[in-house]
């Protein structure tokens, strides 16, 4: 594959990239160059963290970038998950590699990597408390974003440590593109500030879409663009605004059916979004099943032609909403059976979700 088509795989997934000339000269010039994405791993696991990052790994791995998947265990100890139980921690890990197995992500072609193996070594706190050694307190804390957690919460000692130990985790695994959230933007700024200072290379930031949560969110009319998008993204913490990897079909359906689909209007709209971002990603054809009286079926074979159709109003949201649950549906029915079928997956999430 040439330069100009890895450049504009790499493109795809990045809704900013940080920067561009320096991705093109990575591309360019290193032989083997590593990625990575990290997770607290902490409870169930929603179609943002399970159908949509392995899409955007695959294409990461089809521009012949070699890809690391952090399980940060220690990260999710350290911000009270699980209330704060590791084994737990570490277990809810392993579920969701199971998970990324079930959806179809080459797992052969990925280095999984535990927190719990670099905190043993010496020289990975060395590299902690250099970091600490070149942040200022301030500094530090307009990372808590990074946590989920406000500036203005009362953050633990232990919750300082975590942005000095997330940009360490770079340095320490040799990576060159951090690819993560735009949640995550603040970190791997503070990465690429300490990185001249340590005498590494900054890393390449590549911050992808996060997708939006079925419930519609107020945010303060002051709010950036960025934060904006961070306040809407999908979110474990409420059920009924995440479509879980295990969801069933009645679900499924229920919950699209309670989303937020404002009419004629494609922006901000979470169920467009999961049409552009992840169904069309993973089939050729989206297909909507109506009564004739009201148009008859409809096929499409991209995603602006149904926004468009949309937008103008043709489309009524909750035919939108019906060919989206349906197609999620038939995209979550492999993990489902997975979870069924594989002896050790099926106890893992009976342990991790209790179901």
């Amino acid at each position: 594959m040439d330069l100009k088509k890895r450049v504009a795989l790499v493109k795809e997934v990045g809704e900013e990239i940080i920067t561009e000339t320096e991705l093109t000269e990575l591309l360019k010039t290193k032989k083997k160059i590593i990625a990575y994405d990290g997770f607290e791993p902490s409870g169930n696991i929603h179609i943002a963290q399970g159908l949509l990052r392995a899409i955007y790994i695959r294409k990461l791995i089809d521009a012949g970038i070699y890809f690391k998947m952090y399980i940060a265990d220690w990260h999710a100890w350290l911000n009270n998950k699980m209330n704060g139980d590791l084994e737990k921690i570490r277990k809810c890990g392993d579920y969701f590699v199971e998970v990324w197995k079930s959806c179809g992500l080459d797992t052969g072609k990925i280095s999984f990597v535990y927190a719990n193996d670099i905190v043993k070594n010496k020289d990975y706190w060395e590299l902690v408390l250099n970091i600490a050694r070149h942040s200022t307190i301030k500094r530090t804390l307009r990372c808590s974003q990074i946590m989920g957690r406000a500036e203005s919460m009362d953050l633990s000692a232990a919750q300082m440590f975590y942005p000095c130990m997330q940009a360490a985790d770079i340095f320490y695994l040799d990576i060159d593109i951090a690819q993560l959230g735009m949640d995550q933007r603040k970190v791997n700024m503070l990465a690429r500030e300490v990185a001249p200072k340590l005498g590494f290379k900054p890393p390449v930031a590549v911050h992808h879409h996060m997708l939006a949560g079925l419930l519609p969110l107020k945010t303060e009319g002051d709010a950036s663009a960025i934060e904006k998008k961070i306040s809407r993204k999908m979110s474990k913490s409420n059920p009924m605004s995440a479509i879980f990897m295990t969801d069933d079909k009645d679900t499924i359906a229920k919950k699209i059916a309670k989303a937020y689909c404002p009419i004629k209007q494609a922006q901000e709209n979470p169920i467009l979004e999961y049409l552009k971002y992840i169904i069309f990603e993973k089939q050729k054809t989206f297909r909507i099943e109506r009564p004739q009286k009201y148009g008859g079926n409809l096929e499409f074979d991209n995603y602006s032609a149904v926004e468009k159709k949309y937008t103008d109003g043709e489309i009524h949201p909750a035919d939108l909403k019906a060919g989206v649950a349906q197609s999620l549906n038939c995209l979550l029915e492999p993990t489902r059976k997975y979870f069924e079928e594989n002896t050790k997956a099926k106890k893992l999430r009976h342990e991790i979700t209790k179901q």
